[in-house]
């Protein structure tokens, strides 16, 4: 007996597209839902690439959106836009952390998030 354990990989590419349609797509896939043998409680066996991301669309609203993360001290609050990040590590960087804030929030997260490879 023996079972096949090959990944399914998808490709998505980026460019002229919103970054908010291409994270709801690459998010849905690395949970797994577009399978028809959805489990909830199972990490989805697939492998997510997203090609052009530097060619993404972002309207120029969208460039003073706030990205926050928390120390855990207090006055710990930081704050900055999708513009300043985007210069800092990269539009990849804001990318992962859209998806990351569209997956589910439980142990499978940071195992879907290893399955996600951001090419620019």
């Amino acid at each position: 007996m023996t079972t096949e354990n090959t990944k399914k990989e998808y490709t998505i590419d980026a460019s002229g597209k919103r970054m908010g349609r291409v994270a709801t797509e690459a998010a849905a896939i690395l949970r797994g839902k577009n399978d028809p043998a959805f489990m909830p409680n199972e990490l989805a066996n697939v492998t997510v690439t997203i090609e052009n991301a530097s060619k993404l669309d972002i309207p120029d609203n969208r460039k003073t959106e706030a990205y926050q993360s928390y120390s855990g001290y207090p006055g710990g609050l930081r704050s900055e836009t999708l513009e300043h990040l985007a210069k800092r590590l990269g539009i990849g960087e804001v990318l992962r952390r859209t998806i990351n804030g569209m997956l589910a929030k439980n142990k499978l997260r940071k195992p879907a998030l290893k399955n996600l490879k951001i090419k620019d």
